[in-house]
Order: structure tokens, then sequence, then C-alpha cells
């Protein structure tokens, strides 16, 4: 807690209350059973407390030197004591004090001594105060700064004051215990409008200012989009993304935390900006936004008409080898059909390998093709392969439902959609759910071999990432896609809600670990403690997820977070929203004008 006090104000409101009233058992409802004072700390019945006090600010201090004390997690009362000085009295006594150095300095250049640095300076910082003050820019202080820390134990005590002090002196800012004043010291730190210690140093208005306790990271920038409020200070979060070692997000919140909103914000002021977006949808969410910018909005299901074939190749880039792609891409099938097929034995992956293998060459592709000229495989054909292989007759057979049968008409057909709009935005909400995983897997693999192709800043969400980290080759896709985007210029933004599956996957926290920009809004208290443990959050930091309201939570920039606030304008919000009281007004609207 911090309090700030202008003067002494004596007594105690507690005393002061009258007893016939009743009043008298709140202080037995508040008092620790025990109390017993030491020379260097107070026993409040388990706790442990002691206070210390600042006696000495360097020349110079800088803005925020505080933030690094009250970021700690660590209990402490923090407590400053403000007496303005009159600026006539402050003036008096600066002139004396001018006049006593310049007396030592005549001395000393009467006796034939050198100049001495510290008087010169002194009276140099003397000269300018006044200055100051005769203008009344400035004005004077004695400020107290009392700091009370409370451990379990006195080992414990005795670290968090080395910490505390370690702390400060590298400010060159010295502290120490209040010896045989701790009651007193304790009693100052207390919301009470007391300063039983009475010591201060003199300080003047700009130094004081810099001790403004309340402060937050500073996330603005000269270029970027604009996130969201700073909640600390009203500032904006201005980031560009692409300014970080990668360009990788993650997204993490309850259902109805305001996730998918922050990223469709991010997405129509990112397009603004002249990046491309490319989405995977799983529930029609990013519909009206995709046609209101002029996108393209793709439906995957088994009975629609565009389709994805899995045997596309990429056309090899300037330092890339069509065998390193082709090997590459039969690791990614067999990943595919291990998905499709619910598990594979070591002896299938590599009658399956083989066979893919075959699968290309039988359509003239091998490592020294130019694949730009050639018309890739089919699931049909490597069904085809399989039934003349030895071994792979039972393989062939389980493939039969996608090459012949229900999910023929997606998984067994050539590519006949494209790339070329700014806003691409697969949906796959129309596809059964057993098939959500298989299909998300193709169409990240379609959009990564586009990627790979053309080198262009684009960004790529991937909505509800934690049905594909189920499975642990869609998880080693995704993650190979997170460590390799950056050569793309590439963003992968992971979204998720559930926390526990996400990182359950061997590759959620690699994940987690190779995304600069972090986004956490409201959590549930089912996930917080994962959530805590993967982000190394403090327990204000864990409390503020939880009591969060929607589109507020962490924003987190390299090595700098802070508390956010996710606002849109009127326009943004009509065409972002998911709320569904709002579309059902938006579509309201929509029947009134026709």
């Amino acid at each position: 807690m911090f309090d700030f006090f202008q003067k002494k104000q004596p007594g105690n409101f507690l005393n002061d209350l009258p007893k016939d009233r009743g009043y008298s058992r709140v202080k037995d409802m508040i008092a620790p059973p025990a109390l017993r004072i030491n020379p260097n700390s107070l026993q409040l019945g388990e706790r442990m407390a002691r206070t210390l006090f600042v006696y000495s600010f360097p020349r110079y201090l800088s803005a925020n030197w505080l933030s690094p004390i009250i970021s700690l997690d660590k209990e402490m009362r923090v407590s400053m004591h403000l007496y303005p000085v009159e600026t006539s009295y402050a003036l008096k006594q600066l002139k004396k004090r001018v006049a006593q150095v310049q007396s030592q300095m005549g001395e000393k250049a009467a006796g034939g001594q050198v100049r001495d640095p510290v008087l010169e300076t002194s009276l140099q910082d003397m000269e300018n105060l006044r200055d100051l003050l005769q203008q009344g820019v400035e004005k004077l202080f004695r400020f107290g700064f009392y700091i009370t820390l409370v451990a379990n134990s006195e080992k414990d005590l005795n670290d968090v004051e080395n910490e505390i002090r370690s702390l400060l002196e590298t400010k060159i800012i010295f502290s120490k215990p209040a010896t045989f004043q701790q009651e007193q010291g304790f009693a100052s730190t207390l919301p009470l409008q007391l300063d039983r210690l009475g010591i201060s140093t003199p300080l003047n208005t700009s130094p004081l200012s810099s001790s403004f306790p309340f402060v937050s990271a500073d996330l603005t920038s000269n270029k970027g989009i604009l996130y969201g409020i700073n909640r600390h200070n009203n500032s904006l979060i201005l980031f560009d993304r692409f300014s970080l070692e990668n360009a990788n997000s993650v997204i993490f919140a309850k259902s109805g935390a305001g996730k998918s909103y922050s990223v469709k914000l991010e997405i129509l002021r990112s397009l603004m900006l002249g990046t491309d977006v490319i989405v995977i949808d799983p529930e029609n969410e990013y519909q009206y936004l995709t046609e209101t910018v002029g996108g393209t909005y793709i439906k995957i299901s088994l009975n629609s008409p565009h389709h994805l074939n899995p045997f596309d190749l990429p056309v090899p880039g300037k330092d890339e080898k069509p065998a390193d792609i082709l090997r590459s891409n039969i690791a990614d099938l067999v990943g595919l059909l291990r998905i499709l097929l619910g598990g594979l034995t070591p002896q299938e992956d590599a009658i399956l390998d083989r066979a893919i293998t075959e699968t290309y060459a039988s359509r003239d592709i091998n490592p020294e093709t130019d694949v730009s000229t050639k018309t890739p495989p089919t699931l049909g054909n490597l069904q085809t392969v399989l039934q003349n292989m030895e071994g792979g007759q039972d393989l062939a057979i389980r493939l039969e439902k996608y090459t012949r049968g229900t999910y023929s008409n997606f998984f067994n057909q050539q590519t006949n959609v494209e790339m070329k709009n700014n806003m691409v935005c697969f949906s796959i909400r129309d596809m059964e759910e057993g098939l959500r995983p298989a299909a998300m897997y193709i169409v990240l693999h379609y959009i990564w071999n586009i990627i790979r192709q053309e080198l262009k800043k684009r960004i790529l969400v991937v909505d509800e990432a934690w049905t594909m980290m189920r499975y642990e080759d869609a998880g080693s896709f995704m993650y190979s896609i997170a460590k390799r985007c950056r050569k793309y210029y590439l963003g992968l933004s992971t979204i998720t809600q559930d926390v526990a599956d996400f990182m359950a996957s061997p590759y959620g926290k690699p994940i987690v670990t190779n995304s600069s920009l972090q986004l956490l809004l409201r959590q549930s208290p089912a996930t917080i403690d994962i959530i805590q443990e993967t982000f190394n959050l403090t327990d204000q930091e864990k409390m503020l997820l939880l009591e969060s309201t929607v589109g507020e939570g962490i924003f987190f920039a390299g090595l700098k977070h802070a508390a956010i606030k996710i606002i849109a304008s009127y326009t943004e919000d009509q065409i972002i929203t998911s709320d569904p009281a709002q579309l059902l007004e938006i579509e309201r609207a929509k029947e009134e004008l026709k």
C-alpha cells in the first residue's frame, strides 16, 4: 500500500472512537494475537516485520526508480511523507549555505590548495536550485521514505531486506533499519497519517516527482498498430509485432473473454498498413470481417466445391533444393495419414514412406524434377500403389473411405482454390468434428506451401489451435511453422480457450516460447495455475486475470508487459463484434434497409 501525507496529524482514530458503542472491539478484531518488539524487527503473531528508512539520495534520480521495488513479488508497505518547505525560508537557508561554501573555497584558495570539485559541484547545484525556487519553477519538500517488510521468519526477512537494499544501492540510494525504532517505523507505514520516525531528506519537485510509484511498461512506438489502452497509465499500446525477434503471438482466454474480438481488431488494423492476413476459422466468426474488407472466404467441408490436395508441392525458392522439399512433404503426408488412420505402427510408417515416394514417382516427380510443370498425385493414387505393395493391402483398405467413400469429395481431389486477396479465410465449421484436425492440417499445409513461394509480410491466424495440439503430428507441424515462419516474413497467431489441452501437448510450451507477443485475457480458475506457471506471473497478475472484464488482460511484448484494455471505434466494433445480441441487431438493421 502507498500513503501520501503532507503534514503530521498525530493521534489514532481507533483510540478516539467512543467505547460505549461497542467500537472498542474493532481493535481486537484487527490486532495481531501478540506483539513482540525487537531492536531490528517486530513479531506480529507468527509473522515478522522490519521497517527500513532511506537516509541518502543521489545527486540525480532517474524516472521510475521505484518501479523495481514495487514490482517485486514480496509483501511490503511503502510510505511516503511529504512536508512542503516555505520558499522564502528555503531561499534564506540556501543563501547561508552558499556563503559557507564560498567561504570554504576562498580559504582553500588562499592557502594554496588545489580546487575541490565536490565544493564546486555543490555550489553550482545550490545556485541552480536558488534560481528555480526564485522563479517559482520548483518547490522544496522534506521527504520521508519508509518501507516495512513482512515475512514468515527472521531468515526470510533478512533475505528480503538484502534484496531491497541491493536494488536501492544500484541507484545510489542508501537505506537502513530503524534500529530501536521498529514500533515507530511500523506505525509510520500504516494508513493512519502518522510519521513517528520523522526522518526526512530535502528534495525539490523534479526528483520528488520521479518517486511516483504507479508506473507501467511503456509499449508505445512510432510504428505499428494500436492494440489497446494501458490500464495503469492510460497510455496507448502501439506496437509493431514484426519489430521483435519473431512476429509470432499467442492469445489465451476463456470463452467470451474477447480473444476473437481482439484478433479481428488486430487483423483490421494490420490490413490498413498493407499486411496480408490468412485465417483458419473454426466457427465462421471471421466471415463478416472478410467480406467487409473484400477478402476471400473459403468454406471447407465434405460437400464444399473447394478442394485442397495434400500432395501439392511448392515451387522451390532460391535457397531451397527440390529434394529437400520433396522429403519434407513426404514427412508431412505421413503425419497427416497418422491422423486420418488413427495411428501407425513402425512397420506401417515405413511402408507409407516408401509408398508415397513411389506415388510421386508415378507422376514423374522425383528429387530432380521441376514440380511447377507436373500435376501432383492424389490420395487415390497412393491407395493404388499400396494395393500393389507387399504389406500395404491393409493400409489401402483403411484409406478406402477417404478415396472412394464418404470423405472422398474433400480428401481425394486436386486443389481448385487460390489465395490472391489481401485477406483469405478458410472456414472449417461445417467439417465433421472428427475430421477437423485433419482438415486444419491440410489447410495449414497448403498455406505453408503458398507462403514459401513468395516473400511477403503476412499474418497467419489459427483459431482454436488446441484441436490440433491434441495430435502429436499436428502439434509438431504447428511448431515447425512457428520456428521457421520468421524466414518468410510471417507472423503466426495461435488462439486457444482450452489452455490445459494446449499446454499438455509436448509442443505447447515450445510454441509459447517461440512467440514474442503474448496476450492473456480473462482466465478461468480451473486453468489459472497453468497460466501462472507458464508465464511466470505474480500473484497480483494472477488475480488481475481472474478479475478482468471482457477485453481486459495482460499484454506481453518481448521482455515488457502491461495491463491492457482493448478498445475499438464504433465502426470497427460493428465489423468485428462476436456478441450474439449485437449481431442480431445488425441483421435486423440490414433487413430494415432492404
